[in-house]
C-alpha cells in the first residue's frame, strides 16, 4: 500500500473519495426493493420468500419446494447491481429478460462440479453456460458479495465484486423481468439466499 506524506495531499485524497462516492451514489439508480415488503414483486412455485433484517431471503418450501422471486415489471437495457450472501451449500441466482422458464438469462450463484464453476458464472436455459468464472477466490463466501449486470442490446456482461466473469454477444431475449431463484434439492435444504440491496439504472434513451 502506498502512503502520502503529508496532511494536505490526504485531505485532498479523501475529499476527492467523498466526492466520487457521492457521484456513486447518485448514479446508484433506483431501488428495486423497499427493505420492508414484497412490493413489486411476484413469487411462483413454492419456495419461501421473507424480508428479514430488512433483507430478501429466500429458502427451500415445504418438501424441498423451489421456486422463483420476480419484479412484476420488465426491463430492458440496464446496468443491475445485486449485494447478497448466500449460506451454503446453495444453488440460486439473478434472472434478467426472464420472459418464461426456457426464456432467460441468468447470473449464477452457485458452485457447479460438472463442468466446475462458481458464482458469476452466466447460463441460459437450452443453452447452459454462456460464460464460467472458474475461480473461486472471487467469491465472498461467508460474506455479502456484489453482481453487476450490464445487458445492452445483445452485449451482456457480468462482474462479481468487481472482477468480469461474462462478457458476450447474446440477442435471444431483449427484454423481461428480474428475478432470484431458489433451487430444488436435498443438497440445497439448508440453503439461504439474502439480498441486501437491488438497485438498477436504465440504458434505455427515453428513460
Amino acid at each position: 500500500m502506498r502512503m502520502w506524506k503529508t496532511t494536505g495531499v490526504v485531505a485532498a485524497a479523501l475529499a476527492m473519495s467523498a466526492c466520487c462516492h457521492c457521484m456513486r451514489g447518485e448514479d446508484a439508480g433506483r431501488s428495486l426493493f423497499n427493505g420492508e415488503d414484497l412490493s413489486g414483486w411476484v413469487a411462483t412455485g413454492n419456495a419461501t420468500w421473507t424480508v428479514e433484517d430488512g433483507c430478501l431471503v429466500g429458502r427451500q418450501g415445504p418438501e424441498g419446494a423451489a421456486g422463483d422471486l420476480f419484479t412484476e415489471e420488465e426491463y430492458g437495457d440496464f446496468d443491475l447491481t445485486v449485494t447478497f450472501k448466500m449460506h451454503w451449500p446453495g444453488n440460486s441466482g439473478v434472472w434478467f429478460r426472464y420472459q418464461a422458464p426456457d426464456k432467460a438469462y441468468q447470473a449464477d450463484i452457485l458452485e457447479y462440479t460438472n463442468p466446475v464453476c462458481y458464482s458469476g458464472t452466466l447460463y441460459c436455459p437450452g443453452k447452459m453456460f454462456l460464460a464460467m468464472n472458474k475461480d473461486p477466490a472471487i467469491v465472498n463466501r461467508e460474506d455479502w458479495n456484489t453482481i453487476e449486470i450490464r445487458a445492452e442490446g445483445d452485449h451482456l456482461v457480468v462482474k462479481l465484486n468487481g472482477v468480469i466473469t461474462a462478457d458476450v454477444q447474446e440477442d435471444s431475449f431483449a427484454r423481461g423481468k428480474i428475478g432470484f431463484q431458489v433451487h430444488a434439492g436435498e443438497p440445497f435444504k439448508d440453503m439461504a439466499i439474502v439480498v441486501r440491496d437491488i438497485r438498477i439504472r436504465s440504458l434505455e434513451p427515453s428513460e
